[in-house]
């Protein structure tokens, strides 16, 4: 069964086809980064005329890549939320217009739960319970994936997410957008224990806070304007780090875990993938770390998700329209 998916929640135009829901047939990303950067984030207009114009071209060169026509596909989904509104609308409208005119089921898929399952697109072996870190520009959460299709969300962050407090301190530092690469760049020339900036709620077994941390980060540096930027950054990772890295830990704990996951844009910091490395290496726990590409968002983690949701639940309604605010539920 091929799948068609479409991701535009945010500033990526992706498409991708994925076949049985695991075997990749292509997968494009049409990154927006140079057209937000000059404003420090994300401009939600500026991201939905942009997958406007690059939707179609898009998913013509996933087609393509694929070796796969619009008449052999057997379904197409899209995230449907969370995200930005405007770009989520882009990315459903053109899913359900393709479905239509190949006569085969939409699938909206939950943008958090193909997080929750893009390590299966290279680990097919993983098997539940699972302990899965989804972390990313606006969502950080724990989840304990108790079966392949039954999973409950442990604990979130009350304020900002991992990934928003990276951009924020690095704009605060002058590093420029996106944060999170930036700050990992400098922070591998820094010391991370060059300012004992706080662990928010680590102490709580699953919830997260990033607000108190960022605020640190500023009042720090007022105090201290001459400290050494890679020092600072490389401090602001170490804690942000640690929490991350504790909250897993207590998930797996929970959950009785046979494995680690990590998922979202934030899974792609060189730091928190050393550190999970060595619990693994500490442990014994197997940790799973997708490939960048896979961290980031992309569509065929969309397009797998999309399998299993038209297996296990069917297809949805054309009429089904995009809900911003999504909330990944127990299933």
């Amino acid at each position: 069964m091929k799948v068609l998916g479409i991701e535009t929640s945010c500033d990526e135009t992706a498409a991708a086809v994925v076949e049985d829901g695991r075997d990749v047939l292509s997968s494009v990303v049409s990154s927006q980064v140079d057209l937000h950067a000059r404003f420090g984030g994300v401009v939600p207009e500026i991201a939905s005329r942009a997958h406007v114009e690059l939707v179609n071209p898009v998913v013509a060169e996933a087609l393509v890549e694929a070796g796969t026509e619009v008449g052999d596909l057997d379904a197409v989904a899209a995230c449907h939320g969370p995200g930005l509104a405007g770009a989520l609308l882009v990315g459903v409208s053109a899913a359900k217009a393709i479905a239509l005119v190949a006569d085969v089921p939409y699938v909206g898929v939950n943008h958090l739960e193909a997080h929750l399952r893009a390590a299966w697109l290279e680990e097919p072996d993983l098997n539940p319970p699972i302990a899965v870190l989804v972390v990313s520009g606006g969502h950080t959460m724990v989840v304990a994936m108790d079966d392949f299709d039954r999973y409950r969300v442990l604990g979130q962050t009350v304020d900002d997410a991992a990934g928003e407090a990276f951009d924020k301190v690095a704009r605060l530092l002058g590093l420029g957008y996106p944060g999170g690469p930036a700050i990992d760049r400098v922070a591998a020339e820094g010391d991370p224990e060059a300012v004992s900036f706080p662990r928010p709620m680590i102490d709580d077994a699953f919830g997260f806070s990033f607000s108190g941390l960022k605020t640190a980060v500023v009042n720090h540096v007022r105090r201290h304007p001459d400290d050494d930027v890679r020092d600072v950054a490389a401090s602001f990772q170490e804690a942000v780090v640690d929490v991350l890295v504790a909250k897993l830990l207590a998930a797996a704990d929970e959950c009785d875990a046979k494995a680690l996951v990590v998922g979202g844009g934030v899974a792609a910091n060189s730091r928190l993938r050393a550190r999970l490395l060595d619990v693994s290496t500490e442990t014994g726990w197997p940790v799973c770390l997708p490939s960048l590409a896979l961290c980031t968002d992309n569509a065929a983690m969309i397009a797998a998700t999309g399998y299993r949701r038209l297996v296990e639940d069917g297809p949805t309604p054309l009429s089904a329209g995009i809900d911003p605010n999504l909330p990944l539920t127990a299933r």
